[in-house]
């Protein structure tokens, strides 16, 4: 039987060329099993999305349309993020890069004729602040890339706008010094900015702001935290 409460939805990506193992293919489980314990009232929904550029952008339109989640939280790795980059906007654009399937997009632009940019519905300077108030390394960014990234926070913006969902969505970019390419289930590599612990704290202090909620006190398991 379907729960009637509403849906927390969490995605994070799997490899993709030059990163044979995704960071967030394992932190955001472990983020989602600590919010099914922290926040009472939501069902959690966890999906790792494929990184390619049909099967993954229409894997997560299947998951707005089952769910209709009223707050959606996206996850995935860059090279450039110091901590959690929260991004403030996405653009309608994509790089002819080829994607985990060897595919490259069927244009130059996500949605024909839609706006150029399209901002985060999430609350990110507060969840910014948030983070930083914890210690953790957290910063706004406006460029979200011009990879799957960038196109799930844009499609997924641009679902929520125009089937009139009231959703709360963005996308939060993570270290990919977060994991080990040789050892993935040993933690971060040692120049990593943030440790697998933080990673979850984070994550739920994300989900609280989003939620609208206070700064959870509540710890994470120890199976979410195993490689901390």
């Amino acid at each position: 039987m379907a729960s009637s409460r509403p849906v927390l939805l969490l995605t994070g990506f799997g490899p993709f060329p030059r990163v044979p193992v995704n960071a967030t293919s394992l932190l955001v489980p472990r983020i989602a099993e600590a919010a099914d314990k922290a926040f009472a009232g939501v069902s959690v929904v966890c999906e790792i999305i494929p990184t390619e550029w049909r099967a993954g952008l229409a894997r997560v339109e299947g998951l707005y349309a089952e769910h209709r989640p009223p707050v959606a939280i996206h996850f995935g790795v860059s090279e450039r993020a110091a901590g959690f980059a929260v991004e403030a906007r996405a653009r309608n654009c994509c790089a002819a890069s080829p994607d985990a399937a060897d595919c490259l997009p069927d244009g130059d632009c996500i949605a024909p004729g839609a706006p150029e940019f399209l901002p985060s519905t999430l609350p990110v300077a507060l969840i910014v602040e948030r983070l930083r108030r914890r210690g953790i390394p957290a910063q706004l960014s406006r460029d979200a890339g011009n990879y799957l990234c960038n196109a799930l926070m844009y499609r997924t913006l641009d679902l929520a706008r125009t089937k009139d969902w009231p959703a709360r969505n963005g996308f939060v970019h993570l270290p990919t010094s977060l994991v080990n390419p040789r050892h993935p289930g040993r933690g971060p590599l040692r120049l990593s900015p943030l440790s697998w612990r933080q990673v979850v704290d984070g994550g739920l202090e994300i989900i609280a702001a989003s939620l609208g909620r206070q700064q959870t006190q509540i710890s994470p398991s120890p199976s979410a935290l195993a490689g901390a």
